[in-house]
């Protein structure tokens, strides 16, 4: 349906990444993915990792890590900087969908899980680390989606959430132009994850009717923002990107080319 597939990722040896919501679906993917490329993986995972994808985690660091507590945060960023003094990159991938449901059938206040994941969380975790990507010039590369732009039947909270964290995501890179840090903000298409199957039972849209066979696998945007994570992407000037940029979609014509 989406006709997409991953892209080929430069080695990463002697680079730091932390990844939250490294416990299962895209984060765990991903976490793995960069471990293979030589990185040095912290992956934060908030409560116990999927068993399915477990295995993902082999060569990481596994941290416990709940972006939504400042202790936490702050616990996990004292690690990293004691055992490798460095941070070359942080992938925001945390990110939580529910309530769904229609907006005025919400409680107020159950909108805040949202925004502390998916907002909230990534102010909190990239200001933490910001003295240690700032030595290394480093990047963050925060997890998107085109519902941060279109608003989708019963997402009033994960919408929202995301338009808040794709314009923080543009305030800190105007904020800290001069810092050397680079910031992305990357769209990612319906994936094959544990949150796509919360949106199939809730059934509430067109993104719920998508057949399973039909959604992309996790290796595209796992390694998309791997590819991110590595000095190439240093060239780029776009703070705001999705998974189905031609620029991206020229790279999966390459890597496809290169594995017939």
């Amino acid at each position: 349906m989406f006709d997409l597939s991953p892209i080929n990722v430069p080695n990463l040896s002697g680079k730091t990444i932390l990844v939250t919501g490294a416990g299962r679906g895209i984060g765990a993917t991903l976490a793995g993915m960069l471990a293979q490329k030589g990185a040095h993986v912290f992956a934060g995972v908030y409560g116990p990792a999927d068993p399915i994808t477990a295995h993902h985690l082999d060569g990481c660091m596994k941290v416990d890590l709940d972006v939504t507590d400042a202790g936490s945060v702050a616990s996990v960023i004292t690690q990293i900087k004691a055992e490798t003094g460095a941070l070359d990159a942080l992938v925001n991938n945390a990110g939580a969908i529910t309530p769904i449901g229609h907006v005025d059938t919400l409680p107020t206040e159950s909108l805040r899980g949202a925004y502390e994941v998916n907002a909230l969380g990534l102010h909190r975790m990239s200001c933490a680390a910001l003295p240690l990507l700032r030595a290394a010039k480093g990047v963050v590369v925060n997890a998107g989606t085109g519902a941060a732009t279109t608003p989708m039947e019963g997402w009033a909270a994960y919408c929202n959430s995301k338009a808040a964290a794709r314009m923080m995501t543009m305030m800190f890179a105007k904020d800290l132009e001069d810092s050397g840090v680079q910031f992305f903000f990357v769209g990612i298409p319906p994936t094959d994850t544990e949150m796509q199957a919360e949106i199939r039972t809730a059934g509430l849209n067109p993104i719920s009717k998508i057949d399973q066979g039909d959604l992309v696998k996790p290796e595209v945007p796992a390694s998309i923002m791997a590819w991110l994570c590595t000095p190439p992407a240093r060239k780029l000037d776009e703070v705001i990107l999705d998974v189905r940029d031609d620029f991206f979609r020229a790279m999966m014509a390459d890597a496809a080319q290169a594995r017939e």
